[in-house]
Formats: C-alpha cells, sequence, structure tokens
C-alpha cells in the first residue's frame, strides 16, 4: 500500500496507531490556515480528537519514494467551509516527513461534478 494511502486510510478511521507508524518524529505540516508549523505530536492530537475533519474523493496524483501529492474534498467540524485540498508531502524512510497544504473554500451546495 501506498504511503498516501495508508495515511488517508489511517486518519479516516482516527487510527493513530497507524498514523504514529506514518508520520516520522521530525515530522512538520504546514498547512493553509493560520500560518502556523505543526509538529507530529500537534498532528496526533488533531487526528485523535473527536472533532478531526473527514474527507472523501481522495485522490493520489503523484507518488514514488520520496514525494507524493494528493487531492481531497475536506469538511470540518467547526462548520467552515469545506474545501478542496491539495497536500504535497516529503517522505523519509517510508514516512511522512513534512506536509504543506492549499487549499479552495467550497459553498454548501457544492456538488462533484458527474455525481
Amino acid at each position: 500500500m501506498s504511503i498516501i494511502a495508508a495515511y488517508n486510510e489511517a486518519w479516516d478511521n482516527g487510527d493513530v496507531d497507524a498514523l504514529e507508524n506514518i508520520i516520522h518524529d521530525d515530522c512538520i505540516f504546514n498547512p493553509h490556515v493560520g500560518g502556523i508549523t505543526m509538529s507530529k505530536s500537534d498532528i496526533m492530537g488533531f487526528a485523535g480528537g473527536e472533532n478531526r475533519p473527514t474527507s472523501e474523493h481522495n485522490r493520489i496524483l503523484f507518488e514514488n519514494d520520496e514525494v507524493g501529492v494528493a487531492h481531497s474534498i475536506v469538511h470540518f467540524a467547526n462548520d467552515s467551509d469545506s474545501e478542496a485540498v491539495l497536500s504535497f508531502m516529503r517522505f523519509k524512510d517510508g514516512q511522512i516527513i513534512s506536509m504543506e497544504t492549499g487549499a479552495t473554500p467550497l459553498s454548501e451546495d457544492y456538488k462533484l461534478i458527474g455525481n
């Protein structure tokens, strides 16, 4: 299974034990909002919480042993607009060592074309 597919499955299931093995101890996450940088412990706290974002239409656009690019529709528990999120990841030792996201907010009545 690819690193991104394993990450998506673990995140969707709230499987923090699996995420512990997928996310490198030195991981840095730069989300598209807030101008902040998160560490592995920040990510794990977020992933294990009741209000973690959910996603659908997860797609792996590119992945090799060094980097990966993914896209998904993400829904947030805080009632903010859902977003189309593009993620860029770097890998080290088969784990995610860094991740950055970019996003486009979607309206409440958003419908994926073709559905």
